[in-house]
This record gives C-alpha cells, sequence and structure tokens, in this order.
C-alpha cells in the first residue's frame, strides 16, 4: 500500500516549523490550542487543492493571512513524502504566497530520486508562479501546458489524468476523508431512514449508516458480522441489527436488546450508542481513504468502550492511514508510545513529538501510559 511517509508543514497557524515522520496510526495528545486540529486541518488543504479547490479552502478559512503564522511567517509551505512500491518515494511541495488580497503558487514541485546517484531528482512538476512545467512521458521532457492553467490551483491538481505518476498522489491525498462530532439531534440524517444503495462508509454526517450497514450484510457478511460481534461486546444486552423497509427503496434500521420484546429504532438510541456503531461501522469499512481524520472520537462515549475503540483503530491502519486527535486520558491508556505523537507549544509555537522517542520504559513498568501523562512526564498538559 501506498501511504505517506513524512510532512513537513512551515508557516500555518502555530505549525511554524513542524515535521512528522508519519506512521500508521497517530493520535494526538495535547492541550487545547496546541495544533492537533491544524495538522488535520493542513490535510484537508492538502485534499482540496488536489481535487482544484484550493481558492474555496483558503476563501472558507479566512484567507491565507489568517491562516499563516502571525508575523512570523512570509508564506505557507508543505513538503510531503509518499511510498511508491519497488520505487523511490514521491517528494512533494508546495508554497504558497500572499499577493494583494489574494495569493499565488510560489512554487511547486513533485520529483523522485530514481537515481541515487543523480545530483538532481527526477521532475514530474516543476512549477514557479506563472512558469508551469509538467514531464511528459511521450517526448521525456518537461513541457509547458498546452491547456487553460489556472494559476490559483495546483498544478498536481491540473495534471493530465494519463500522467499515471502524479494522478497517482493526487488521487491518493484527494481522498483524504475527515470525521468530526456526528450530529445526533433528534432530525439528524443518522436518526432517519435512508435509501437502499450500494455505499461502504457511513458519511461524515452519518447519513450513509443505515445504506451502508444493509450494504455490508448483503454483500460482505463477515465484515457485517465483525461489526455485530464488536457490538456485542460493547454491550452486552445488544442481539441484532435489523432494516425494516418503511417506503419504496428506503430502509430504517432497528436494534434488539434482550431486555425488550420490541426493537428500538435509531431515534430512541443513545447518543454515545449511536456514536460508537457509526465509529464501529467507519473503521470495519472496506473502502477507507488512503488518510483518514478523526477529530474527538471519544466524545459521548462510555470509557469502557475505548479500549475497543483503540482496537479497531489498530486494525482499520491495514485499510487507511489513521490520525486521530484527543483529549481523552481514558482513551490514552489503552494506546502504545509508539501511537502517541505530543503536541506541546514553546514560545508560542508547536511542537510534535512521538511517545516512544520519549524515555518512557521504566515509568511504564509502574505506571500505565494515560498515568504518564496526567503527571506530566511526556509533555502535552496545559
Amino acid at each position: 500500500m501506498n501511504s505517506f511517509e513524512s510532512i513537513t508543514i512551515e508557516g500555518y497557524r502555530r505549525l511554524y516549523s513542524v515535521q512528522v515522520n508519519m506512521r500508521p496510526l497517530t493520535i494526538m495528545i495535547g492541550a487545547n490550542g496546541v495544533g492537533k486540529t491544524s495538522l488535520l486541518e493542513i490535510f484537508l488543504l492538502l485534499a482540496a487543492s488536489a481535487k482544484g479547490q484550493l481558492e474555496s479552502k483558503i476563501s472558507d478559512l479566512s484567507g491565507l493571512s489568517e491562516i499563516m503564522t502571525g508575523d512570523q511567517a512570509k508564506s505557507l509551505a508543505i513538503s510531503l513524502s509518499m511510498s511508491v512500491p519497488n520505487n523511490a518515494p514521491f517528494d512533494y511541495y508546495l508554497r504558497i504566497t500572499p499577493k494583494g488580497l489574494a495569493y499565488e503558487i510560489a512554487l511547486e514541485t513533485l520529483t523522485q530520486q530514481n537515481d541515487p546517484s543523480a545530483s538532481i531528482p527526477f521532475k514530474h512538476i516543476e512549477s514557479s508562479g506563472l512558469d508551469v512545467k509538467y514531464y511528459s512521458p511521450d517526448i521525456q521532457k518537461l513541457l509547458r501546458p498546452n491547456w487553460d492553467h489556472n494559476p490559483l490551483e495546483t498544478s498536481l491538481s491540473q495534471v493530465p489524468k494519463m500522467y499515471q505518476e502524479p494522478e497517482n498522489l493526487r488521487k491518493r491525498l484527494a481522498s483524504c476523508t475527515f470525521y468530526g462530532a456526528l450530529n445526533v439531534a433528534p432530525k439528524s440524517p443518522v436518526r432517519l431512514p435512508q435509501s437502499m444503495r450500494p455505499v461502504t462508509l457511513p458519511g461524515s454526517n452519518g447519513e450513509d449508516l443505515v445504506s451502508c450497514l444493509y450494504y455490508l450484510r448483503e454483500t460482505d457478511s463477515e465484515r457485517f458480522e465483525i461489526i455485530e460481534d464488536t457490538l456485542a461486546a460493547a454491550f452486552p444486552d445488544f442481539e441484532r441489527l435489523s432494516f425494516p423497509p418503511v417506503a419504496a427503496g428506503t430502509l430504517a434500521m432497528t436494534w434488539k436488546d434482550k431486555n425488550f420484546s420490541k426493537p428500538l429504532y435509531t431515534h430512541q438510541l443513545s447518543e454515545g450508542t449511536l456514536r460508537f456503531l457509526w465509529l464501529v461501522t467507519l473503521l470495519q469499512s472496506p473502502d477507507l481513504t488512503a488518510v483518514t481524520l478523526i477529530d474527538e472520537p471519544e466524545v459521548s462515549l462510555h470509557p469502557e468502550l475505548l479500549q475497543l475503540l483503540a482496537d479497531l483503530m489498530r486494525e482499520a491502519t491495514q485499510r487507511t492511514q489513521l490520525i486521530v486527535a484527543t483529549h481523552s486520558d481514558r482513551l490514552i491508556r489503552f494506546l502504545k508510545p509508539k501511537e502517541v505523537l505530543v503536541c506541546d507549544v514553546e514560545d508560542g509555537l508547536t511542537t510534535m513529538t512521538w511517545g516512544d522517542s520519549l524515555d518512557l520504559e521504566k515509568w511504564l513498568e509502574d505506571y500505565s501510559l494515560d498515568q504518564i501523562w496526567a503527571m506530566n512526564l511526556m509533555g502535552g498538559r496545559p
């Protein structure tokens, strides 16, 4: 599986100069305002840029000047490395600078060090301002585009689909998905009947949860059984999920509890139960995207469910790179130091340190990881 190996961010909010060697599972801990959400935002910014939506994303964030590191940064720069099977990794670099009330893409490159002895890496893309060049496999050299090129969008997003190697990186970046707090209000999408259609993800707002579970039951019974077994481990009185039709092509979902003769419908389930069901379905999906971003998965969950959640996240990394932001010391109890990225602030700027780079072995002989965090022996505390 192609995976992102490292990311360097310069000039984004508190992330003035941060480099992270990425892992299959990254769970960020730290106080409020230390930059955990900013790392999630960077991947959403890259995803938007890969889809040709950089201008609208920067506008949604109130403009480039609002997201740069105060008066300390003159530009926003991101470097990203992605592994390539049987070849050198892709190295992608993007630097954006303010220009009047807008911005310009000052430099964008996509390179590969295919020949270790070469002084200059192979270039797929080399763009500086309006000087844009792509490598043409047919002519085997860098050429300027012969199509209308939008200078406010990345060259990566405008690379011809036939250029397969840059397109591979673009598609993986574009697929990054974000899951925040699930809306579980009485009339929220997750509580309503849903259409019978083939979907394999529950939706960022649970709008496809019922459709997804039904489709999994019909097409991947083994995975559906794992979901039901996980629910039974979390809720000992749980028996099964069912999907009664409510209209042509529309399904409801019911939850059978041993204590009640009649099943419960989604609008009757508690917030924590519904959120856990949504998370289990998401993390068990066979079609997770290249990078899955989750903000505070512990919200509304009983502490006893967090060990199951940690196991689910580990298993999901077989299909995605998972980046999670949490405030839960109870969740940290069930993690390993190599899974924890400690976020702190020094002189107003973010630092990020992997837990297994800290000298914790002696402490772990007598204390759990959450106790070590509470004792402020690994940073990340207010």
